[in-house]
């Protein structure tokens, strides 16, 4: 397992672990990232991702992307 944070861009993966607290946890799967779901990385901005989940785009900061276990 590694962070999303590590993966490369238009790379589909499958989301194995969601870490962090209860509510950012919570918060993450509103958005629609949940275990077993796929993920993939469009493009970066800084430390930034910008990622399709569900067909829809959303973008996280690094410190987010980083809870989520691809």
């Amino acid at each position: 397992m590694m962070p999303l944070t590590l993966a490369n861009t238009d790379e589909d993966n499958t989301i194995r672990h969601i870490g962090g607290s209860n509510e950012v946890r919570r918060h993450l799967e509103n958005l629609g990232f949940v275990a077993g779901g796929n993920v993939k990385i469009v493009s970066r901005v800084g430390n930034n991702v910008i990622v399709v989940v569900k067909e829809t785009r959303i973008a996280l900061d690094e410190k987010l992307a980083q809870k989520i276990m691809i």
